[in-house]
């Protein structure tokens, strides 16, 4: 019943592999203030670390955000056609040319995508060496395992023995653990099968504004003009991010 209550009420109800929910959300996060901000925070946070080299970025599941109004150019493209997407594509097979990229970046992406090896494998032949891939992501710690496995409608299974799982729709199949699970609990072998990427930074970030914000598909908890307030809460808790953190930003360069 609290979760009904709290439903965003244009997405109530939506399948969430809908294309028109994906676009729904794009006019969410523009309607609420306190979100838009964390989403241009992140955004600035990207575009910071983009490499020097030259070449196009690629953005995967550009459908909802607006990541272009930050770097010029940019390609956009998502899993289905929506209006924030140039290119209509699977990220297990990207068509482009070797080499041809500077960067990909995603928001949010990469625990959806079902056979990450297959990925990995496509992004280290498009991107070039020097280029970036660039992630905000959903992280386990003390608190975001709570919040993932009590209050999120995403699977969140750290213990999961593959990497792999069931590709039951383009956004409802997910894991929302698999990039911890990566780049943590399985980062040996992550170097060992993709000895092209080396991560660079993995800083869990945000324990609390996106959940107090209701994301892309709950109401605000909170009013707009509280989030420098709460920016300032959690500036304050970064001793203790790796316990606190619900995301982390996530910048793996391609030798």
């Amino acid at each position: 019943m609290i979760k009904a209550l709290l439903s965003h009420p244009l997405t109530r109800g939506m399948d969430i592999d809908d294309p028109r929910t994906t676009h729904l959300r794009q006019e969410i996060i523009q309607s609420k203030p306190f979100l838009r901000k964390i989403y241009e925070e992140w955004y600035k946070e990207i575009v910071a670390a983009l490499p020097p080299c030259e070449g196009p970025v690629l953005e995967l599941g550009s459908g909802a955000g607006f990541l272009r109004e930050y770097i010029p150019g940019l390609l956009t493209s998502d899993i289905f056609a929506t209006p924030g997407a140039a290119l209509v594509m699977n990220a297990h097979a990207i068509p482009l040319r070797d080499g041809s990229l500077r960067a990909i970046v995603m928001t949010n992406v990469l625990h959806h995508l079902s056979r990450p090896r297959r990925f990995f494998a496509e992004a280290g032949r498009s991107v070039k060496p020097g280029g970036a891939m660039i992630m905000i992501e959903p992280w386990v710690t003390t608190w975001g395992r709570w919040v993932y496995t009590h209050l999120h409608h995403e699977p969140f299974v750290p213990e999961a023995s593959r990497w792999e799982f069931p590709q039951t729709g383009p956004l409802s199949a997910a894991n929302g653990a698999l990039p911890w699970i990566l780049f943590v609990r399985d980062r040996h072998q992550f170097e060992h099968d993709f000895p092209m990427w080396q991560a660079r930074t993995i800083r869990p970030i945000m324990p609390f504004r996106y959940l107090v914000s209701g994301g892309v598909s709950m109401r605000s908890l909170v009013p707009g003009w509280s989030f420098g307030a709460w920016r300032a809460l959690e500036n304050c808790m970064r001793p203790w991010s790796q316990h606190w953190g619900m995301f982390a930003h996530i910048v793996l360069t391609r030798l």
